[in-house]
């Protein structure tokens, strides 16, 4: 396996993780605790829509970086 290839492989983890955390997001701010009523991993409900909030943005530098990187042919 080439260092493109697991690229790729992350690239494509990370799109489809993207995918499920913005499709958790509430747009009444309810995240994670509307799912099954409140998260037990998470104190409360706020906690649990910084922390969404924050996997989010992390997945989604990687997305783009990972696309620009690809996209350019930077990895041989």
């Amino acid at each position: 396996m080439t260092v493109y290839q697991l690229l790729q492989i992350i690239w494509v983890v990370s799109a489809f993780l993207l995918v499920i955390l913005v499709l958790l997001h509430s747009p009444k701010g309810d995240g994670i605790g509307g799912i099954g009523g409140q998260a037990q991993l998470f104190t409360s409900a706020k906690s649990a829509e910084t922390t969404l909030n924050r996997v989010t943005w992390i997945l989604s530098i990687v997305f783009i970086g990972l696309t620009i990187v690809l996209s350019a042919g930077w990895v041989g």
